[in-house]
């Protein structure tokens, strides 16, 4: 290592270096909660690729990767470095999750079609070219669940757009056992949060272009990107459909509780991995555990890692956890 550093000023991960680094990092992540599984983190090593292509190929066999007949694996594919010696091309990828809805502010309006979280990065595409539909030019209406490019640089260049096809995501229709008109309100999410805008850290080498994958807990969808009232704002809609009065305190949390059934049941029904939040802070809890009796501390981002639904009832909102940054680290 000491004689690569001399002659080209960085040096090259081994396979193993990368794949144990990659795990550590996971291990690291402060506003992770399932970190307990952080051993059985598939690595993909990308970093040989020459051309734009293979950059290309390699996310869409992540995508088939982490996906194996409906259950989730957690994966990590690994672009190269910045600052090679090999002189290839270093990627970096500006969505903050590689599959994203898009969002559709109204110049006549405050509407807003789709995930009001992503308008300015739906802007952001639609400058470069890209419209609804995945094409030079409209070819369809916007919609509340268009799928956004991957928008990309290649070593500091201009940004690109790659429309990946629908075919090539699997998604869930959210419905209820017991509300049918449910289905009506035609809500749907995908099943693989690909966290694609973090740099991934490993002894002082930086892999720009590191997308990884977990699955999701429960809240993530039902409660936050459902239930926000700055995201697709459904909890008036199903307390409206429930009769719920209005005026009573309670019927955010009724309506909540229906939405959290829904998607939890939706999941299931389609073979996709979620994990509800009352088990994925008993998985943490034991990773605390595990990791105190192994003699490291464990670091995280409390308001992270509580979840949005019942926080008091579960045993991490009672914890007091350091949030200093440990390296090897997804930073960003």
């Amino acid at each position: 290592m000491e004689a690569e550093i001399a002659s080209t000023g960085t040096y090259t991960h081994t396979f193993d270096e990368l794949d144990y680094g990659a795990k550590l990092a996971w291990r690291n992540s402060n506003r992770c909660i399932g970190r307990l599984f952080w051993k059985t983190l598939k690595m993909l090593d990308f970093r040989a690729i020459q051309t734009e292509q293979e950059f290309l190929d390699g996310l869409y066999t992540h995508l088939k990767t982490a996906e194996r007949r409906s259950k989730i694996r957690s994966t990590i594919s690994v672009f190269p470095p910045a600052g090679n010696a090999q002189g290839a091309p270093v990627f970096r990828i500006e969505n903050y999750t590689l599959l994203m809805y898009a969002g559709y502010q109204s110049e006549r309006s405050e509407t807003i079609i789709g995930d009001p979280k992503n308008v300015e990065f739906t802007k952001r595409c639609k400058d470069l070219g890209w419209n609804a539909g995945g094409g030079q030019q409209p070819s369809q209406e916007p919609g509340n669940f268009d799928l956004l490019p991957v928008v990309y640089s290649i070593n500091g260049g201009p940004a690109k757009w790659h429309q990946i096809p629908e075919s090539q995501v699997s998604e869930v229709p959210i419905t209820h056992p017991e509300h049918k008109w449910f289905e009506e309100l035609r809500l749907r999410w995908y099943k693989l949060p690909v966290i694609s805008h973090m740099t991934l850290d490993i002894g002082g080498i930086e892999y720009p272009a590191a997308p990884f994958n977990g699955w999701y807990m429960l809240d993530e969808v039902a409660t936050r990107n459902f239930g926000d009232d700055h995201r697709y704002n459904q909890l008036p809609v199903i307390a409206d459909r429930l009769g719920l009065d209005r005026s009573s305190p309670f019927w955010k949390e009724k309506a909540l509780l229906v939405l959290n059934e829904a998607v939890y049941h939706s999941y299931g029904e389609a073979g996709a991995t979620i994990v509800d939040h009352h088990t994925a802070v008993e998985q943490f809890m034991k990773f605390m555990e595990m990791e105190h009796g192994a003699g490291r501390e464990v670091t995280g981002d409390w308001s992270w890692l509580i979840p949005p639904t019942s926080s008091s009832t579960t045993a991490i909102f009672h914890t007091n956890i350091d949030n200093r940054i440990v390296l090897p680290n997804f930073l960003g």
